[in-house]
């Protein structure tokens, strides 16, 4: 087995956790789109709502379980390897199935930390999250959900422990799954980690932007393929 692992997840891996996608009918809230919610506009415009619909997401995430992908996931994280999860989704359910910090780099933040819209300010949900709108205790300004929104940048420490996980080589096998890829830097990173002999593999139900480059491109719900990937991988390991 190859030693270096890339593995980027997207919102399909949560969605077999029964977590909403934003996209499809499933993910619509109160009859509005949750893409139009998530973003500074929004939030600008009508705070309370915005925070309705993250307190409402937090509950139910908190009532989710990590299913087989999450797993497989984990248990490559653990296998010794040179590895690194990229993950757009912000549930932290890689966490409850024990990728450690060290080996995980959420690029779209986490739904369970409140930060100030203006100053540094943040702390992870504890009891001051039963405001109504929470304020900043050192400047007074309107706290928001620790999450990147839409027309927003990455946060730029994120994105460079990326950089520098790449720039120690390129990676024996990078694996998308469950993303629609149609976020650039998704399919540049895993097109540049993988370099000229890096093995790259697609777990989506449907083809992306993505799937005219990988190598591979599995067609099944991810708690089926990555057990069975994570399978042949580590039992390839010497």
């Amino acid at each position: 087995m190859g030693e270096r692992i890339l593995v980027i997840t997207g919102a399909g891996v949560s969605a077999e956790s029964g977590i909403s996608t934003f996209r499809g009918l499933d993910g619509y809230w109160r009859n509005l789109d949750p893409a139009k919610l998530a973003t500074p506009e929004a939030f600008a415009a009508d705070p309370k709502l915005v925070w309705d619909w993250y307190r409402e997401r937090r509950g139910k995430i908190r009532a989710a379980s990590p299913n087989a992908a999450h797993q497989a996931i984990a248990r490559l994280s653990t296998a010794g390897l040179d590895f690194l999860l990229v993950t757009q989704n912000v549930d932290n359910l890689h966490a409850s199935s024990g990728v450690s910090a060290e080996r995980m780099v959420q690029v779209h933040g986490d739904i369970f930390v409140t930060r100030c819209a203006r100053c540094d300010c943040q702390y992870r949900e504890d009891s001051r999250d039963a405001e109504d709108l929470p304020k900043c205790v050192r400047c007074g300004s309107l706290m928001r959900p620790g999450v990147v929104w839409f027309g927003e940048q990455l946060n730029p420490r994120e994105t460079s422990r990326v950089e520098q996980f790449m720039e120690r080589g390129s990676c024996d096998v990078v694996m998308v799954v469950g993303t629609t890829a149609m976020f650039g830097y998704i399919v540049e990173w895993a097109v540049r980690a993988a370099g000229a002999h890096g093995r790259l593999i697609e777990v989506n139900l449907e083809a992306t932007s993505f799937s005219q480059l990988a190598h591979e491109s599995i067609r099944q719900p991810a708690g089926v393929a990555l057990p069975r990937i994570v399978e042949d991988l580590v039992g390839q390991s010497p």
